[in-house]
């Protein structure tokens, strides 16, 4: 198997992607965090001291999305067009489901962005209630979908 991020010293490098024809790309990652009830029923009231948590999360999904090329070595920076993100209460959890979208037209996909995105949301939200609740569980951060690209389109 010939691996992309490795020169042919074995050496690390950024793939690269000059020659690939811009397409536009979509991606679509999902999470869950798990909490107590009195965790979840503070936050879906606004009554934490921090403010309120999912819209918080929200805005830190999108900055999460906007810098994944500083965090993850490899990945490439990229001139995002919309990262959309949506928070689903779960009250049988109880928790949250947080999904991020991410957009762009360009030589490389963006599920690292929706990924990056729905984690970095996600540990928002755990930073923001800790003091109600340490032990909230982050789990299942997958991509559902992608499309563009020469790889074409992928469904959970």
């Amino acid at each position: 198997m010939n691996l992309t991020h490795l020169d042919e010293k074995d050496r690390p490098k950024m793939v690269d992607v000059t020659k690939k024809d811009d397409t536009t790309r979509v991606a679509v990652a999902d999470g869950t965090i798990k909490m107590s009830q009195e965790a979840y029923d503070m936050i879906v009231s606004n009554q934490t001291k921090k403010g309120p948590v999912l819209q918080t999360a929200v805005i830190a999904s999108i900055q999460g999305a906007k810098q994944t090329s500083t965090l993850i070595p490899m990945c490439h920076p990229l001139m995002l067009t919309g990262v959309n993100c949506d928070v689903e209460e779960l009250p049988e959890l109880p928790g949250f489901r947080l999904s991020v979208t991410a957009k762009l037209t360009g030589k490389t996909g963006v599920e690292m962005e929706a990924l990056t995105g729905v984690s970095v949301g996600l540990l928002t939200i755990y930073d923001m209630a800790k003091a109600i609740d340490k032990s909230m569980v982050i789990s299942d951060i997958k991509l559902l979908s992608k499309e563009g690209g020469k790889s074409g389109r992928f469904e959970r």
